[in-house]
């Protein structure tokens, strides 16, 4: 069973939490042989301690309202992997047994909620229970864009974000299925606004259809090396390679991320299998690695540094879930149906914490050829 975050974890989020996670991508890839893998970073300016939690179908599962009431009941039909945070039965990015996959991401100072009426009461749900919902109750992309007309999101604090009472999180959601179908969910002025997703690529605010019409601000890069030129008899050249992708933002805002994971995911080179495109992707969310030290917040005189805490990758055909941690840059897996058989019908996790091996090969010295 989720233990509840403690009293510590909650006093450290308290006293850290100022300006949460806003710098998590999303990419996908699809391999050769059809496979269809989904990655992103997930960055935060204070430990949230994930592990792995694993939801076997048969569970009975609810939404909460923000004065602690229940809203949306209903039974898992299908098995979950996925990360949580703080303790809580929560999904942050994760896939089910049928191969949809689902990624939260920060969405500050865009993201707005319904309000709780007597009629939508039971149909409600809080922002970070939405992927637990997605990943019980559907196969395919198609389903979830029936399904959202008929749920609200609404503004339930979330436990330990902020303060220890909670504040709300303010998200949007990409969501993927095995076909290659993607969608973006974001709640805007009450209502869930969906996108479909052809370029299959997500960060943060602003609005999603805000970043598509950005990209045509660099529809003059190119992954080709731009040739030299001849003004009046003197020849111009690169310095080197890369010149066409010369003017590519490279910092760590949302919109400069944004146009760095289209580039680097539209560009990337064919792959043959899964595993091959598992560490394409994982490579890709390279360039997105935010190390400690390199975006910082002042909280009175204390620095918060944000990081990348956990990279995922999915592999959405074989519904495997991929994922490496800041002290820990070995790739993990685990498969979905192998975990739901472990869970043996009860919701448990697998931790995400382990310390980077560094091997020593010092003596494994062979004759020169």
């Amino acid at each position: 069973m989720i233990r509840k975050a403690g009293i510590a974890t909650l006093i450290l989020a308290f006293a850290l939490a100022t300006m949460p996670a806003e710098a998590c991508t999303g990419i996908s890839l699809t391999a050769k042989d059809g496979t269809v893998i989904r990655g992103r970073t997930l960055e935060f300016g204070f430990p949230l301690q994930s592990s792995v939690v694993v939801i076997p179908p048969g569970k009975a599962m609810s939404g909460t309202l923000p004065d602690g009431g229940k809203g949306v009941s209903y039974t898992s039909k299908y098995g979950i992997v996925g990360a949580n945070a703080l303790g809580l039965p929560v999904i942050l990015d994760g896939v089910n047994d049928q191969g949809l996959g689902i990624g939260l991401f920060y969405f500050p100072g865009y993201a707005g909620y319904a309000e709780v009426t007597p009629e939508n009461a039971s149909r409600a749900l809080a922002p970070q229970e939405f992927g637990a919902w997605v990943l019980a109750n559907f196969a395919t992309i198609d389903e979830v864009k029936r399904a959202v007309k008929d749920i609200v999101i609404v503004s339930t604090p979330m436990p330990g974000l902020g303060s220890p009472q909670g504040s709300v999180a303010g998200v949007h959601f990409y969501i993927q299925d095995k076909s290659g179908k993607a969608i973006v969910v974001e709640p805007i002025g009450g209502t869930l606004k969906v996108y479909d997703n052809p370029l299959k690529v997500l960060t943060n605010a602003p609005t999603f259809d805000w970043h598509l019409t950005n990209l045509n601000n660099y529809v003059n890069l190119s992954v080709t090396n731009v040739a030299p030129v001849t003004l009046d008899g003197l020849r111009l050249s690169a310095f080197g390679q890369g010149g066409g992708m010369h003017g590519m933002p490279g910092d760590f805002t949302p919109p400069s991320r944004f146009v760095r994971a289209v580039a680097f995911s539209q560009t990337a080179a064919p792959t043959e299998t899964a595993d091959d495109t598992v560490l394409a992707a994982f490579h890709i969310l390279n360039q997105f690695d935010i190390p400690v030290g390199s975006v910082r917040e002042m909280s009175g005189e204390e620095v918060i540094n944000e990081s990348t805490q956990w990279t995922s990758v999915t592999d959405l055909t074989n519904a495997r879930w991929y994922f490496r941690t800041y002290g820990d840059q070995s790739i993990h897996m685990i498969d979905v149906k192998d975990a739901i058989a472990a869970a043996k019908g009860e919701i448990g996790t697998i931790s995400m914490e382990s310390t980077q091996p560094i091997g020593n090969v010092s003596t494994k010295v062979v004759p020169a050829k």
